[in-house]
């Protein structure tokens, strides 16, 4: 009796320290487990915060742009080097983390963003040249600008200066001076250039590969094997001019006096005195009646 109670006794106490060390394993393995849950949700919520960041679309990523493209104008203009590199690199940020669909077209992105490497690559020269940067600084600037502001962007204001360069090569024209020609299309073709990437993100591709294709064309005039008469270089400006005003969003010039315009004139005026005639007759024979009728009385 006594042996069965030791044996007794001592399975007890094999399975009391059983217990003990499976509560301990199940009790490390949930501290682990506890632990890895708790990285798991702090990785999560990490990445959980990075993806609330507000993304750069549409008209808030243009505004960004065109903000941060005048700020590094300013830059350039005050000849603040380090500055200007700065905001270069912003400009470089934005447009990589931003989509503008629906803004421009796949020509006016491909052309915003050759714009912003010749920036970056004229800003890293080594050698310092304002005349450049400026160039560089404002053809980003017309640019960022036409994006942001698609109805009237700042590029409309070159008009006048082309519309001057198309009357200067009119001129030429006239005089058969291909030398006056060709210096007059330099200084046309310099002010193009600096608009046409604010052009190509804010007018259909038809209306610039038109304008280029004329440049193109006008450009090879002076060096033509056949000389070309003083008619046929009228003719050519004059397609430049028709050119331009689609570009620009003009309507054809009309004359200062037309027939049309008189006739309408004229007649608006006839139109006035033709009822003042009637009303006054209208008038008379009222009176006229009234005073039949008043002398006439019955007996």
């Amino acid at each position: 009796m006594p042996r069965r109670r030791y044996v007794v006794l001592t399975g007890l106490m094999l399975c009391w320290l059983l217990a003990g060390m499976n509560a301990g394993v199940v009790h490390a393995d949930a501290k682990a487990a506890v632990q890895g849950a708790g990285g798991e949700v702090t990785v999560q919520a990490g990445s959980s915060a990075t993806s609330l960041a507000p993304a750069l679309t549409g008209r808030n990523a243009a505004q960004r742009l065109d903000e941060a493209a005048e700020a590094l104008y300013g830059y350039v203009l005050e000849g603040d080097v380090m500055k200007a590199r700065q905001e270069s690199e912003k400009v470089s940020r934005i447009f990589v983390s931003s989509s503008f669909e629906g803004l421009t077209s796949v020509e006016g992105i491909n052309a915003l963003s050759d714009v912003i490497i010749d920036l970056k690559a004229t800003l890293a020269a080594a050698q310092i040249q304002p005349e450049q940067w400026e160039a560089a600084a404002a053809k980003l600037r017309l640019a960022a600008n036409s994006l942001n502001h698609p109805r009237q962007p700042m590029w409309l204001q070159y008009y006048k200066l082309i519309r001057e360069d198309l009357n200067d090569m009119e001129q030429s024209a006239a005089a058969n001076d291909l030398k006056g020609w060709q210096n007059t299309l330099e200084r046309l073709q310099s002010r193009y250039d600096n608009i046409r990437p604010a052009v190509i993100i804010s007018r259909p591709p038809e209306t610039v590969n038109a304008f280029d294709s004329w440049l193109s064309y006008a450009a090879g005039i002076p060096a033509s094997s056949q000389p070309v008469g003083r008619t046929r270089l009228l003719e050519i400006v004059s397609y430049g001019q028709d050119a331009a005003r689609v570009m620009f969003g003009k309507e054809r010039d009309e004359p200062a006096l037309t027939l049309p315009l008189a006739e309408q004139g004229y007649g608006a005026w006839g139109l006035l005195a033709g009822g003042f005639i009637i009303a006054a007759l209208a008038y008379a024979a009222f009176r006229k009646y009234r005073g039949e009728n008043e002398d006439w009385k019955p007996v």
